[in-house]
């Protein structure tokens, strides 16, 4: 079955909860204040692309691609980033709403999150090594086998990981940040 090619193309103000997005690949492309929340995403590939303020909520993403993706401003509460096609994947996220998102067992290194919200996102056995976390709100995020060396967590809030069931060789912390790394202690410092 012979699937659509979109280039550089800008797509705004489009809902595809009703009418899926059709499958296909899409390079250079722009998605602008769409609503794909609980819609099939399963195998299209894009590649290069920016999704800006939309709501991905809850998107089935099965086999999907996603390969230099931006995603700016976007809604995405419970993504399972570990079903997508993990061939050269890789994406940035900035100011956006990543609750109950996974990660699980995924490679990606160098994966920026600028002022998001990750609140119980799971990175169990990811491969985070020199991610950063700018100005992100990590409350009940799961790491557990995460390699997380060279990772920058300096400004980041919320965080609890346990140095020894994670790997955080030459990790960034800032001195209040790094009260989350003793946290299963349950030590009072003062």
């Amino acid at each position: 079955m012979e699937q659509d090619y979109f280039s550089d193309r800008t797509f705004d103000r489009q809902d595809y909860r009703s009418q899926p997005l059709p499958a296909g690949e899409y390079e250079q492309c722009t998605f602008r204040n769409c609503d794909f929340s609980e819609s099939e995403l399963t195998g299209i590939i894009f590649l290069d692309c920016t999704f800006s303020g939309c709501n991905l909520s809850l998107a089935q993403v099965k086999g999907t691609a996603f390969r230099d993706v931006k995603f700016q401003d976007c809604k995405m509460l419970g993504l399972r980033f570990d079903e997508c096609n993990t061939f050269n994947i890789s994406f940035s996220f900035e100011r956006c709403t990543l609750n109950n998102c996974s990660f699980f067992n995924l490679k990606i290194k160098k994966t920026i999150f600028t002022a998001c919200q990750l609140r119980e996102t799971d990175y169990t056995n990811a491969d985070l090594t020199g991610a950063s976390f700018a100005q992100c709100d990590l409350l009940h995020a799961t790491f557990s086998g995460t390699v997380l060396e060279q990772a920058d967590f300096r400004t980041a809030e919320h965080y609890q990981l346990d140095p020894e069931r994670n790997k955080i060789k030459k990790a960034k912390f800032s001195v209040p940040g790094v009260l989350g790394l003793l946290s299963k202690y349950n030590i009072q410092i003062t």
